[in-house]
């Protein structure tokens, strides 16, 4: 039964996998019509569609924009992990549009700092430990855009309940396309697993971190070490097992959480 139920989890993981390649993919050709559409109406200065696929921009694998896959890629994980923790110097490139301007982290993060975040939802509060020494360049950028508000007033937008168990967040779209207008190389990736409590980045590759998250309320072994592990749930994971036991709006695995979930505000502090 064991072995079953194994196989069961390994196939529910590899379907994720592939929505996330389809997305990703779906995610290119929207930018590249987005693009085209930009270039006929520049006169008139319209904007042109985000597309972060996620993990990063999406759902992961849990993420992802960024994003649990949360929406995710099939690269190796430790291509992208390129400096040493935690890191001095972080490096941001430009990845527009952005969801919500609010520029670009310091290069300079304050790596000896020990943070903590409290997400206050509409469901309750969470609180996070964030793992500064060992992901220091996306602890630098979730504090930043915490600080910036970002998050705030942002639906948590996909809930994955076979397979991988997270909950998706940080798009302000609410769609799984948004992102902050750049990103990032993966950090922390070295012996990764996805246990109970886990946050981490979703994305849609390598360096395609921005602003979409998720949150590990059930062990998550399968998930491939792709995702930028930066914080662990210190209180409040209940809230999130509570919101997956109502599943999703649409009955499948995978979709927005019918307990509709929404970030209210972002609290940093030092500890």
């Amino acid at each position: 039964m064991a072995g079953k139920k194994e196989r069961q989890r390994k196939l529910a993981a590899q379907r994720y996998q592939r929505q996330q390649v389809r997305r990703a993919e779906r995610a290119k050709r929207w930018r590249l019509v987005s693009i085209i559409v930009g270039a006929c109406v520049v006169v008139a200065g319209v904007a042109t569609v985000s597309v972060l696929a996620l993990g990063g921009g999406s759902k992961p694998a849990a993420a992802s924009s960024s994003t649990p896959s949360p929406k995710t890629s099939s690269a190796s994980p430790s291509s992208a992990q390129t400096v040493a923790e935690p890191a001095k110097h972080c490096t941001y490139t430009s990845n527009p549009p952005a969801a919500r301007k609010v520029g670009t982290p310091p290069a300079k993060p304050n790596y000896k700092a020990k943070y903590k975040a409290t997400i206050k939802t509409n469901r309750g509060t969470v609180v996070i430990d964030l793992l500064n020494s060992k992901a220091t360049c996306t602890v630098n950028s979730f504090v930043y855009l915490a600080m910036q508000k970002y998050f705030n007033n942002t639906d948590c937008h996909r809930l994955t309940t076979a397979g991988i168990y997270v909950l998706q967040c940080g798009d302000p779209t609410g769609t799984g396309t948004g992102g902050p207008g750049y990103k990032f190389a993966n950090e922390n990736l070295t012996g990764a697993k996805y246990s109970t409590g886990t946050v981490a980045m979703a994305n849609s590759g390598p360096g395609t971190n921005g602003s979409q998250f998720f949150l590990v309320y059930r062990d998550s072994l399968t998930l491939p070490a792709n995702y930028t592990p930066f914080g662990t749930i210190s209180s409040g994971l209940g809230i999130i097992q509570n919101v997956a036991k109502a599943g999703t709006s649409n009955g499948s695995s995978d979709g927005h959480p019918k307990k509709k979930v929404v970030i209210e505000s972002v609290k940093i502090t030092k500890t």
